[in-house]
């Protein structure tokens, strides 16, 4: 019976070179098949140099793991090595030096690219492969796809068909991450089909010849008999039937791509498929949406006496917000789009807005509103406040669609649909309008430490005049408002329409020189307002233009308030830690129109009250920086705590840890849930006999051949040459004894037999190195042995 045993574990004979090679050609044409999926969302050239370049440093670590037997914790290690050493040059060769050599930067994007770069691939605009960090995912898929298929082609035999597993998940997943168009879906689908189909069947040839092959198969199993006396009419028989069989499968194989093919064609166009993108809502894109500011004067010309939007529930004095705009580039005032500040930041919200997105300790009064729209179309709701909930009537035929397109921005306050709102549309909005405190109560508050958005292109005489505006006063609040003070009074009101004194339109560089500089400053809200918060920015306060609604006489808030064109206005707000963000109107009256002849200067436009001189006293304290680029970033002081880098090389470092550390962790589980269920086991013979198994385990896991098909007693023998201190062969007799034996052992035995067990085997591990070990804590040898019984175990079953 042991030599039955052993002839059925004998090795099967070492595989001529050639079909290694045929299986890792096989596997590669698999791959890049499903490669050429990813160039309609990627486009260009630079996704395949990532994918491509993932398939070959793949394929190298499984054929030297394959060559070397080496164990999944390094396979895992050389793959992440590969990853990050080769990634620079093939995923993000921007942020390396020369394209090829690594930098921290280059590290950064590949660390957090492992989970971040799914994301951007989905949302962004197709084709992605431009974006920073988006070739991570074909370097990636590539990478861990071809590792594992070319691994379980090369080191199984039987279990060779597991290989297909992987490259058919790659397959698919270069489908899922891209687009409705394919690439070339019939020749695609062809040749993996085909390739698979044809590489199987000639690994099931090679299986069944290494079946006929083996010592002492028998002609009555039903194959030809052994090669010592085969009979040559026999073996020409079997291999024109392998040959037949080989020719037939292919046959088969070319007759069905031709049907399928000429199916396809014949069926038409393809119905359009469906990608995991088109399932995902992608971020809010601002820059989609051009900046109300520049349509202002546009709304006061077109819409002054026409009707908006009517509001219910509307409270005196309460300002509506249609923009909140906090990003100047010299042309206009904008909504920041470039994550530098989170006035961009615009999510999707139900008709609940959770509470968390307007958290604040401001106090507030709640209020409803009722809004029905009349000429205001576009993008931008109308609101008051902060929103806590928002209602879309359904009598407009529109309310399931205006609900799904409502995006809110918590930090500034600003609502906006998608959709667009039409005329007729209305919907009920549940707000907190912000209690805006006294003077004297905001003398004593400080400015909030927010971080802005960068602004350029201001005019010098901008800052200069903002400079003298402010004064020598030593409070925030004085400051500013002298700026606002002083642009009102020193300022003349126009829109420059028919009638009125000419005043073009427009907040760029040029058009605030040129106010500035013209005998008289004449203007209208988008002027002033954004010419205050450059001000207020050059002086570095937070500050914010607000373009929105108020009327010059409110009806209470149980009237239905009707807004036109010519309640249209622009303020600026600064942000006080406190008392949240504060409206300041630096725009001078309506009735303030230039006069015929221009006034004589001011002799002192710097504070408009009369101040004393000042006594002696401790330096004011400064406002928090505010990041522009007319400030000078060194002189920022330094921010508590470690670097932004070192927190995410911090946090890559732990992610890579986790990731070496998983397999260890998983094999490790593994194996300790083995020796619980041999411990415990229901019949004590089968709790000794496990503890013999755990020695056997161990010893192979350490690399010592383990002879199968012998007894106990023989394989004790051979291990006790490869380990001479651990007494391997008294174990080996107490387990004979107590499982043939007469009678049962008691549970006092089978406990000291366990303990002699792991004493054998913590032993067995002390003789070898601490590399030898580690490697035998993350070696599947003995599940592979066990595996491998199991299945000889089957066929002798069977056979008999």
């Amino acid at each position: 019976m042991a030599g039955r045993r052993a002839a059925d574990r004998a090795p099967a004979r070492p595989r001529p070179f050639w079909r290694p090679a045929l299986d890792s050609a096989a596997m590669l044409a698999l791959l890049v098949s499903g490669l050429v999926g990813f160039a309609p969302a990627f486009g260009g050239s630079g996704f395949v140099l990532a994918a491509g370049g993932g398939l070959v440093l793949g394929s190298v670590i499984a054929a030297v793991g394959a060559r070397f037997r080496l164990n999944l914790f390094i396979l895992t290690a050389l793959t992440l090595v590969a990853y990050l050493l080769f990634g620079s040059l093939l995923a993000v060769p921007s942020a390396a030096i020369a394209g090829v050599v690594p930098t921290l930067e280059s590290l950064r994007q590949l660390v957090l690219g492992i989970v971040f770069s799914w994301k951007d691939v989905l949302t962004l605009q197709t084709p992605v492969g431009g974006f920073p960090g988006t070739l991570v995912v074909p370097l990636l898929l590539s990478l861990v796809a071809s590792v594992l298929t070319l691994s379980l082609a090369l080191r199984f035999r039987r279990g060779a068909a597991w290989a297909l597993m992987p490259a058919a998940a790659y397959f698919i997943a270069a489908i899922v991450f891209g687009t409705r168009d394919a690439a070339l879906p019939v020749l695609q689908g062809a040749v993996f089909i085909g390739v698979a189909l044809s590489w199987w069947a000639v690994r099931r040839t090679e299986l069944a010849a290494d079946r006929r092959n083996r010592p002492g198969y028998a002609a009555g199993s039903g194959s030809a008999p052994d090669a010592a006396g085969a009979d040559p009419s026999q073996v020409s028989a079997a291999r024109s039937l392998r040959t037949t069989r080989l020719a037939g499968g292919a046959g088969l194989v070319v007759v069905a791509l031709v049907i399928g093919a000429v199916a396809g064609g014949a069926a038409g166009e393809p119905v359009t498929r469906d990608a995991l993108r088109d399932q995902i809502e992608p971020p809010l894109d601002i820059h989609a949406y051009a900046s109300p500011l520049v349509s202002f004067r546009k709304y006061v010309r077109d819409d002054k006496e026409n009707v908006l939007f009517t509001v219910q529930g509307l409270p005196d004095n309460a300002r509506v917000r249609l923009a909140t705009l906090d990003a100047y580039d010299g042309i206009v005032y904008n909504v920041a789009a470039d994550g530098s500040a989170a006035s961009g930041d615009f999510r999707r919200v139900s008709e609940e807005v959770p509470s968390s997105a307007n958290a604040s300790t401001v106090p507030t009064t709640p209020a409803t509103l009722n809004v029905t729209v009349g000429d205001l179309t576009g993008p931008w709701v109308p609101d008051v406040g902060s929103v806590d909930a928002v209602t879309f009537s359904p009598d407009t035929g529109r309310a399931k669609e205006l609900a799904n397109s409502l995006h809110y921005n918590a930090a500034t306050g600003v609502s906006l649909s998608t959709l667009g709102l039409t005329t007729g549309d209305s919907y009920s909005m549940n707000v907190s309008i912000p209690v805006i405190p006294s003077d004297d109560a905001l003398k004593t508050d400080s400015i909030a430490p927010v971080a802005m958005p960068k602004v350029s292109g201001v005019a010098d005489a901008v800052s200069s005049l903002g400079s003298n505006y402010a004064g020598d006063a030593s409070d925030p609040l004085t400051q500013i408002r002298n700026l606002a003070t002083s642009l009102s009074q020193n300022g003349f009101f126009s829109h420059g329409l028919e009638g009125e004194s000419p005043s073009r339109a427009g907040h760029g560089e040029e058009r605030l020189s040129s106010m500035l500089s013209a005998p008289q400053m004449v203007g209208d809200d988008e002027q002033y307002a954004v010419m205050m918060a450059l001000m207020a920015r050059e002086l570095g306060y937070p500050a914010r233009v607000v373009m929105g609604f108020y009327p010059a006489k409110y009806e209470g808030a149980s009237a239905a308030q009707q807004i036109t064109g010519d309640d249209l206005h622009a303020w600026v707000e600064v942000d006080f830690q406190k008392a949240g963000w504060v409206p300041f109107d630096p725009t001078p009256p309506k009735d303030q129109v230039p006069t015929a002849e221009a006034p004589k200067p001011r002799s002192d436009p710097k504070a408009q009250v009369l101040q004393p001189p000042p006594p002696p006293q401790e330096p004011a304290d400064l406002p928090p920086d505010v990041r522009t680029d007319n400030a000078d970033q060194n002189q920022q002081p330094q921010q508590d705590g470690f670097p932004v880098f070192v927190y995410y090389a911090a946090g890559g470092g732990l992610l890579l840890l986790l990731v070496l550390l998983t397999p260890l962790l998983v094999v490790g589980a593994l194996k300790l849930r083995r020796r619980k269920r041999r411990r415990n086991a229901e019949q004590a013979a089968d709790r000794l006999s496990g503890g013999w198994d755990e020695i056997v385990d161990r010893a192979g896991d350490l690399g010592t051949p383990v002879p199968v098909g012998v007894t106990r007693r023989e394989t004790a023998s051979t291990l006790a040459e490869a380990y001479p201190t651990v007494g391997v062969v008294g174990v080996a007799e107490r387990a004979d004894n107590g499982i043939f034996g007469p009678g049962e052992p008691t549970p006092a035995d089978v406990e000291g037999f366990w303990a002699e067990v792991e004493a054998i085997v913590k032993g067995m591990g002390s003789s070898r190195s601490g590399w030898r070990r580690l490697r035998a804590r993350t070696s599947l040898a003995s599940f592979r042995a066990r595996r491998a019984e199991r299945r000889a175990a089957r066929r002798r079953g069977h056979q008999s």
